[in-house]
């Protein structure tokens, strides 16, 4: 029997075959590329401790391959079909968005891997999101704009024979799965040409130009890929410097020494020609870069202060002026390892030291002891995930800003698993199975 490919060496051949595409369609991405590799490496030459630090949590390898990207599908069979196109990548469907709250007519899940072994290796993870095509007020558009989804499959029929192929033998040979990548891939490409007419397009843009995005192209276009920084900051300084307008703010906690969750900037839309039906031509708003820098999962009563601070803090249309405020108002939140332990805030990954694996240790030992003592150590676990702020804020200051809530935050995570077709993961049960599980490798209760 031929060897079968892993599902990590799969998805690391998909992030890699997405990436380039999106530089060829995107070129302003080659260029935050190479601007977030310059600042990544100025970063760790200028602070080694840090570098060893990720060196030593097995952190650094990933740190070049890292990305995110973001897709809108338009019907429950295209999110069904896309999470078994996911799980042959071993990506799943962790936590549920509701960003109708901001008012973005769609709710989400995040695809990613979800084991720590497949997170090192490649951390790709695709923000999915499904219209919620209730939220259009004008009946007969939303008839209208169901009955144009429901006219095109995004999947080409040599993808969903590959995935009904996985399924069946249980796996890829090397052949199969390369085919698979290119195969896939073409449900993310970007096409102008567009499926409807330039009157219907405008209708629809004009509920919102999100749900234009979704109904009116022949496949979910990847809207944005996003790498990883460690100085979210800097990259936001530089970029002008480098012809790329950066959005007014920074998304999400202030600067710290301990980065908590995630932090997010871009720069704006695309406007990119389209062709319609009726042969008139136009332009799409869409697409657009992001970069994100990640810090350590919070516990839930990690969240619930993150969450008020944040409330508390509100936003500004100036960053620097932001971020002094968001300072100031999160100077509540401890910002030293050991206080984010002690007080239960964020999660760790314990691993005996040398010292450790040649002493006894009772099963019931205080962690904080041994750490004291240079028997254990603890390492921030990495938050993988989204915040659903920071997720409807990127959305609304790359698609013109629209402020509208049409749903004032009514969530439908029953109606969106039952599209998905299986529950969705909970993060921070994840986060807290994963602190458990390494406690009980060092020998812990």
């Amino acid at each position: 029997m031929e060897t079968q490919v892993s599902a990590d060496s799969i998805r690391e051949a998909f992030s890699q075959a997405m990436s380039a595409m999106y530089q060829q369609e995107v070129p302003q991405y080659g260029t935050l590329m190479s601007l977030v590799t310059t600042v990544n490496q100025q970063v760790l030459h200028d602070d080694p401790s840090f570098e060893q630090r990720l060196r030593d949590a097995d952190e650094l390898a990933r740190l070049g391959v890292e990305r995110h990207g973001a897709i809108r599908v338009g019907t429950a069979a295209e999110l069904a079909m896309l999470r078994q196109v996911f799980a042959i990548m071993g990506m799943y469907p962790v936590g549920y968005y509701d960003l109708s709250q901001a008012g973005v007519p769609v709710h989400s899940t995040a695809f990613r891997p979800i084991e720590a072994s497949a997170l090192r290796r490649n951390p790709f993870r695709l923000f999915t999101s499904l219209l919620r095509l209730e939220l259009i007020d004008d009946a007969a558009l939303r008839e209208k704009a169901a009955a144009i989804l429901a006219e095109r499959d995004i999947f080409t029929p040599r993808c969903r024979a590959l995935v009904a192929l996985h399924q069946q033998q249980q796996g890829f040979n090397a052949a199969q799965a390369t085919e698979f990548v290119q195969e896939a891939l073409e449900t993310f490409r970007w096409h102008q040409q567009t499926t409807v007419d330039s009157a219907t397009y405008q209708a629809l843009h004009q509920q919102h130009r999100l749900i234009a995005d979704v109904v009116c192209f022949p496949g979910c276009h990847i809207n944005h890929l996003t790498p990883r920084t460690l100085d979210i900051d800097r990259v936001q300084s530089l970029m002008p410097q480098h012809g790329i307008t950066p959005k007014a703010i920074i998304e999400g906690p202030p600067r710290r020494n301990v980065p908590i969750l995630l932090r997010q900037t871009s720069f704006k839309a695309l406007d990119e020609p389209v062709h319609f039906r009726d042969s008139l031509s136009g332009t799409h708003t869409a697409r657009f870069g992001e970069i994100e820098q990640r810090g350590i999962a919070l516990t839930h009563k990690g969240r619930a202060l993150y969450d008020r601070l944040l409330a508390q803090a509100g936003s500004g249309t100036d960053n620097q002026q932001h971020q002094q405020h968001l300072s100031a108002v999160f100077a509540a939140f401890p910002d030293d390892e050991t206080s984010l332990r002690r007080e239960k805030l964020a999660w760790f990954d314990y691993h005996l030291t040398e010292k450790g694996k040649a002493a006894f240790i009772a099963a019931d030992s205080d962690p904080e002891r041994l750490i004291e003592q240079g028997l254990l150590r603890a390492t921030p676990i990495i938050y993988e995930d989204f915040l659903p702020v920071s997720a409807a804020g990127i959305f609304q200051s790359n698609l013109g800003g629209e402020q509208t809530a049409r749903t004032q935050g009514q969530a439908s995570r029953a109606a969106f698993e039952a599209a998905l077709g299986t529950a969705v993961e909970d993060e921070i049960a994840l986060y807290a199975a994963r602190e458990k599980a390494s406690l009980a490798r060092c020998g812990l209760a």
